[in-house]
């Protein structure tokens, strides 16, 4: 009885009403569906994007300038330094687009809605016609202008890093120590001795992968103070220039011996790529960190 029942019921048709309703869900279901994952697809895409975040009211030039007051004076930082914020981030409603480059990635478009540097805002650019200083003769001579050209700069991805890894603590007076050092992006084949005539008199040169040719620096000295900016002018206890012939695009790690440094106190040690001429590495962009690092070691 219970299975003829059964079979009678299966065998009724549906009603109309009750097939839309079916499709009418399912149909819901799909959209539904379909958001979501539109959402989620949304939502990664602008997740890619790194808007920079701005405390502060943007200042009345609008150019992502915050200001405080310190030391009786008007603070201005340039969030960014300047470069072009990317579309992204420009609206608020939701509705991006995110086929825009990234903040600060270097590859700007020059279009006349840019903001560009006036040539009347650059102060000088070569020894001959805007300084009154005497040329610079390759010593360590101050008060000289430089008129050796900058040289080549490479790809952000091939700009030199550099990071202490290793170093002590505490240290006794005198007692040696080592401080291991790391660079990334710099051949360590150019030294031109300062002290024979070597130094600011070369342009900065690239290998055939776009890696600078240079060196590295690691100084130590005694802090006299640790809440203010020290005396640049003593010489370091403790200085030295590194050049093996070695480095790369991979990272890789030199030990520095330290022979002991002379005096108790709070020791400054810091490292800092060089190019063939002892300056700095220059790099693409603005807004990335210089190859060099410096810790702090207790003489005592």
């Amino acid at each position: 009885m219970y299975r003829s029942t059964q079979r009678r019921r299966s065998n009724r048709k549906v009603p109309l009403i009750a097939v839309i309703t079916v499709l009418a869900l399912a149909a819901g279901s799909i959209i539904a569906m379909t958001q979501v994952s539109s959402a989620e697809e949304w939502r990664r895409s602008t997740e890619q994007v790194e808007c920079p975040e701005v405390p502060g009211a943007e200042s009345p030039d609008g150019d992502n300038t915050t200001a405080t007051q310190q030391n009786g004076r008007v603070v201005r930082n340039h969030w960014g330094d300047g470069q072009e914020v990317p579309d992204e981030c420009e609206s608020s409603d939701g509705d991006q687009d995110n086929d825009g480059d990234q903040a600060g990635d270097g590859d700007q478009n020059n279009d006349e809605n840019n903001n560009q540097i006036d040539e009347d805002d650059i102060l000088a650019d070569n020894c001959e016609g805007d300084s009154e200083l005497e040329p610079h003769d390759g010593f360590q001579n101050g008060n000289r202008c430089v008129d050796t050209e900058m040289g080549e700069v490479g790809n952000d991805e091939a700009n030199p890093s550099l990071l202490i890894t290793d170093f002590p603590e505490q240290v006794g007076v005198n007692e040696p120590f080592q401080i291991r050092v790391s660079t990334r992006n710099l051949i360590r084949d150019r030294f031109l001795a300062a002290g024979q005539g070597g130094y600011y008199v070369e342009m900065s040169k690239l290998n055939e992968q776009g890696l600078v040719r240079g060196h590295f620096h690691t100084a130590c000295r005694i802090l006299d103070n640790d809440d203010e900016a020290p005396d640049p002018e003593p010489a370091p206890a403790f200085f030295v220039a590194t050049e093996d012939g070695g480095g790369g695009a991979q990272p890789d790690e030199i030990v520095i011996e330290v022979p002991g440094l002379p005096e108790a106190g709070t020791a400054q040690c810091a490292s800092w790529a060089g190019d063939g001429s002892h300056r700095l590495p220059m790099m693409q962009r603005a807004n990335q960190t210089p190859a060099f690092d410096a810790v702090r070691v207790q003489v005592g």
